[in-house]
């Protein structure tokens, strides 16, 4: 999900289900074209490693060549803190300032959105991807 924002307000949403590394080129070529951005901001993880990791180096990148200030928060920001799918059954789940995993016997429901008005002061400068749990041998 991809939001666009004009003096903090939503005015446009972008969804798509296709891998990040194919349709961010696409989308952003189309966004570059349409509007001039301020600030990029996204969501740092936890969640699918390989998206995380796409999605750092697109946006981080991008930022560096355009110019552009790169910002980031916790996935949770945009689920109201529900658990987030980590591996088998262990969900990410958000206990104050501390992710860490949780397993669940019934899958939790869960559901991103973007929210309507942009907190820029809730973003950090620190945009290194979270991703919660090491590799799975």
């Amino acid at each position: 999900i991809i939001g666009i924002y004009k003096d903090k307000q939503l005015i446009e949403t972008i969804k798509s289900d296709g891998r990040s590394s194919e349709v961010l080129p696409e989308i952003f070529k189309t966004l570059l074209s349409k509007y001039e951005f301020g600030h990029i901001v996204y969501a740092s993880g936890p969640g699918s490693f390989m998206a995380i990791k796409v999605s750092y180096i697109f946006l981080r990148t991008l930022c560096l060549v355009k110019n552009i200030p790169l910002l980031a928060t916790d996935a949770f920001y945009f689920n109201d803190n529900a658990p987030i799918k980590a591996v088998g059954k262990l969900y990410f789940v958000k206990n104050r300032d501390t992710i860490e995993t949780q397993s669940f016997s019934e899958v939790p429901s869960m559901e991103f959105a973007l929210p309507q008005d942009l907190i820029l002061e809730d973003f950090s400068e620190e945009t290194v991807p979270f991703y919660g749990i090491g590799a799975v041998g």
